[in-house]
C-alpha cells in the first residue's frame, strides 16, 4: 500500500515539475491542429532567428540569476547599444543620416562600441551588487532608467529630432540577415547567420559555465555565498566578471537585433529583459541560486518564441498573448519555488 502511495506521489511530483513543458507542448499542438501549415522549415528557421537575440540576452541574464540576482536593465542596454551601432552604420547615401560626414566604417568598430556600452552599464550593476551590497533588483532598475534616458537623449538630436534610425548599410543587414544554403538542387535549406551566431555564443558560454574556474565559482557563490567566501572565492571579483560577461552579450545582442529588425527607435529593447528572464526560468535556471544550464536557456528561449510565433500565426489577440506570457512566468517561478521549498 505504501509503495503505491509512493509511486502516486512520484508521478504527481513528476507531473508538477514538468507541468510547464506539458502546457507549452499542448499549446504548440493546438496551434498545429488549428493550422497544420505552421509546421514548415521556413517557420522553424524564422522562430529560431527571432529567438536568437533573446537567447543571447538570456544567456547573460542567466548568470546573474544563478548568482541569486536578476537584471531589469538588459532590454534597455540592448536598445541603447543597438541604437548607437545603427547610427554608425547608416548607408552613406541615406539622406537622414545621424552623422552625415561619417565615412563607411568597418562593421567591427560599431560592434565594439555596442559591446563597450553594454559592459559599462553592466559594470555599474556589478559594482552596486558586489561592492555596495545593493539588491540586484534596485541597481538594475536604476540602470534601466539610465540606459533608457541615454537612448532618448541620443536619438532626439538636432536638427532632425527624434526619428527612427533607418537606412542601414547593406553590409550590416547582410551580416545579420544573410543565410547559408545547405542541400542540393531545389531541396536547399537556408540557415540564417543569426542562428549560427547564437549557436557559437552558446558554445562559448557553455564552456565558461562548465569548464572554467569562473563558472565553478559562479555556481558556488549562487549556491552558498558564505561557504564560497570561506573556501577562498573572491566574491567581488567573480560577481563583477559575470556582470561584465553579461554586458558583452547585451552589446552583441543589441548589434544583431537592430539589423534583424532593420531600424532602431527609442522603444527598441523594451521588455526584452522579461523575455530573457522568462527564457531562463522556463529553461530551469533557479532564482534560489546555483542552478542552471546554457542548453536550458536555449530551450526556454526557443519554446517561448514557438508560442509567440504560433499565437501570431493563428491570429490570437496580441493583448491576450501578453497575458499568456505573464501566466507562463508565474507558473515557471511557482514550480521553481516549489522545488526549492522541497529541498529545504
Amino acid at each position: 500500500m505504501e509503495n503505491i502511495k509512493n509511486k502516486k506521489k512520484n508521478v504527481m511530483d513528476g507531473l508538477l515539475n514538468y507541468a510547464l513543458y506539458i502546457i507549452l507542448g499542448i499549446m504548440i499542438l493546438v496551434v498545429i491542429i488549428i493550422d497544420p501549415s505552421f509546421i514548415s522549415i521556413k517557420n522553424f528557421t524564422n522562430i529560431l532567428s527571432q529567438a536568437a537575440t533573446r537567447a543571447i540576452l538570456g544567456m547573460g541574464v542567466a548568470g546573474l540569476i544563478v548568482l541569486q540576482g536578476t537584471d531589469l536593465s538588459a532590454g534597455r542596454i540592448l536598445g541603447l547599444s543597438g541604437i548607437v551601432a545603427a547610427s554608425l552604420l547608416q548607408d552613406v547615401a541615406y539622406a537622414s543620416r545621424m552623422y552625415p560626414n561619417l565615412g563607411q566604417l568597418p562593421l567591427v568598430i560599431p560592434l565594439l562600441v555596442s559591446i563597450l556600452i553594454g559592459v559599462a552599464i553592466s559594470a555599474i550593476n556589478g559594482f552596486g551588487v558586489a561592492k555596495l551590497k545593493l539588491h540586484a533588483f534596485i541597481v538594475t532598475l536604476g540602470t534601466q532608467l539610465l540606459a533608457y534616458g541615454l537612448a532618448l537623449i541620443y536619438i532626439d538630436r538636432p536638427p532632425l529630432g527624434a526619428q527612427p534610425i533607418a537606412g542601414l548599410d547593406e553590409r550590416y543587414t547582410n551580416f545579420v540577415k544573410g543565410a547559408i544554403k545547405i542541400g542540393f538542387g531545389d531541396n536547399k535549406i537556408e540557415i540564417p547567420y543569426l542562428i549560427l551566431y547564437a549557436a557559437i555564443i552558446a558554445v562559448v558560454m557553455w564552456f565558461i559555465w562548465n569548464k572554467t574556474k569562473l563558472g565553478k565559482n559562479m555556481f558556488a557563490i549562487g549556491g552558498n555565498p558564505e561557504a564560497a567566501a570561506v573556501s577562498g572565492v573572491n566574491i567581488v571579483k567573480n560577481i563583477m566578471m559575470i556582470y561584465i560577461i553579461a554586458g558583452v552579450l547585451y552589446g552583441i545582442a543589441g548589434f544583431l537585433e537592430v539589423a534583424r529588425i532593420g531600424s532602431a527607435t527609442s522603444i527598441t529593447g523594451q521588455n526584452y529583459e522579461l523575455d530573457a528572464i522568462a527564457a531562463c526560468v522556463v529553461g530551469g535556471v533557479s532564482f534560489s541560486g546555483g542552478v542552471g544550464t546554457i542548453p536550458g536557456v536555449l530551450i526556454g528561449a526557443v519554446l517561448l518564441q514557438f508560442i509567440n510565433y504560433g499565437l501570431n500565426f493563428i491570429g490570437v489577440n496580441p493583448y491576450l498573448q501578453i497575458i499568456i506570457k505573464g501566466l507562463i512566468i508565474i507558473i515557471a517561478v511557482s514550480i521553481d519555488v516549489r522545488k526549492y521549498i522541497e529541498k529545504k
